[in-house]
């Protein structure tokens, strides 16, 4: 891991909670420096109080241009050791309750940005010849769930994006990999359960159980333990693994190459 230089930096987006918020604590107990990407300057501060030297934040919606080019002015001078891509996602839905505007707005939650985002840092990557960039999608893209059809279907456009990019940039030294993170007892999954809770009647405790029940190790994931796994593929030593969408979701994945 690149971490001896001041001017190196890790960016890691949705930093202020869950999986986001894992792997960036883990990097920064490292002694790794970071750009902490959130919608909340509070959570934000919090990293930034306890690791002063170490910590710089970005607070806004990543989708929007502004954020973006705040984040650029930051790294311009500075050497980008890896990039976590991460923000939460849409509404849980069928598709028979989706509006238009509903897919629209996915787009632009879960995609759009992404794309914005890799192509505007793209170039500083190939001029360093190395950078190390790692999505955080879900298990849906290899096993949709009940209710997801908006994250579902564009998190596989980015899985084809992600794919498509790390064979353009292998050769510069650079790595394009996806983690799909299955139930993880985050924040995020309490739009999953509420959702559940509405359709059965059931109380949120039953909800995860019977959740819970479905996962061959019986219990969600944690997310100290997720980072472990992100911080290695954002590593020097990963520079052989590429194009690769890495489930993490405690054998929910059924098919053969889950």
């Amino acid at each position: 891991m690149q971490t001896n230089s001041s001017t190196s930096v890790y960016i890691i987006g949705g930093a202020g909670s869950g999986l986001g918020n894992a792997i960036a604590i883990a990097l920064l107990k490292k002694g790794a420096h970071i750009i902490a990407l959130g919608r909340s300057a509070e959570k934000l501060e919090v990293l930034q109080n306890q690791y002063s030297s170490q910590a710089d934040i970005v607070c806004g919606d990543i989708t929007q241009t502004e954020t973006l080019s705040h984040l650029l002015q930051m790294v311009s001078n500075k050497h980008i050791a890896g990039i976590c891509i991460n923000a939460g996602g849409p509404p849980a839905a069928t598709i028979t309750e989706t509006s238009m505007q509903d897919w629209d707005m996915a787009y632009q939650t879960v995609l759009r940005w992404k794309v914005a985002m890799v192509k505007a840092l793209l170039p500083q990557l190939v001029a360093q010849q190395y950078g190390r960039l790692l999505f955080i999608e879900s298990a849906t893209v290899k096993q949709p769930m009940e209710n997801l059809v908006l994250s579902t279907a564009f998190r596989l456009a980015v899985t084809g994006f992600v794919k498509t990019l790390s064979n353009e940039v292998a050769a510069k030294g650079i790595t394009a990999n996806i983690l799909a993170p299955g139930l993880h007892d985050t924040p995020a999954i309490e739009r999953v359960f509420k959702k559940k809770q509405t359709q059965t009647g059931l109380d949120r405790q039953a909800i995860q159980e019977t959740e819970t029940e479905k996962i061959p190790v019986h219990k969600l994931g944690n997310a100290q333990q997720f980072a472990q796994l992100a911080l290695w593929l954002m590593s020097e030593d990963a520079g052989y693994i590429t194009g690769q969408t890495i489930s993490v979701d405690g054998g929910m994945v059924k098919g053969i190459f889950g």
